[in-house]
């Protein structure tokens, strides 16, 4: 299929009822807006925000509440039970996280997190890691040092 194959569906097109065109033709004279009032005029019933006494529907909406700061530090969080492929005494930095596929997006900075258990001893290179899981990685036999 190229581009100038694409069309829209059977029917989906339809052609626009010009309106206003004399007193003889479908939706002459006041072309289907009544007489007078606010809908008939030019530009009626443009303001989105106006609901004619309820509360607008962009007030309803949760998401103007609070602040979300601009330059917050959103982590990588690997947790302790997904650790377990890796091998005794291995290195655990970002690039071996990266290489097992544990890293969500690697340019982000990595956290250890305490959930699980360890086993073995591992040499763990991270930017962060929780109390939990440095005492479970050091009760273990292992290291933890933290990248800047």
């Amino acid at each position: 299929m190229d581009l100038h194959d694409l069309k829209p569906n059977e029917g989906k097109k339809q052609k626009r009822i010009r309106v206003a065109r004399g007193t003889g033709g479908k939706g002459g004279k006041t072309a289907g807006r009544g007489t007078k009032g606010y809908g008939a005029r030019s530009g009626s019933g443009g303001k989105l925000y106006r609901e004619g006494g309820n509360l607008p529907f962009f007030r309803r909406l949760p998401f103007k509440r609070g602040f979300t700061p601009p330059n917050q530090t959103i982590y990588n969080e690997i947790n302790l039970d997904q650790l377990e492929g890796f091998r005794a005494k291995a290195k655990v930095n970002p690039e071996t996280l990266d290489a097992a596929r544990l890293l969500r997006k690697p340019e982000r900075p990595v956290v250890i997190m305490g959930r699980g258990d360890v086993k073995k001893a591992y040499t763990v290179q991270v930017h962060r890691v929780t109390a939990g899981a440095r005492s479970k990685i050091e009760a273990a036999g292992g290291t933890v040092e933290i990248i800047e």
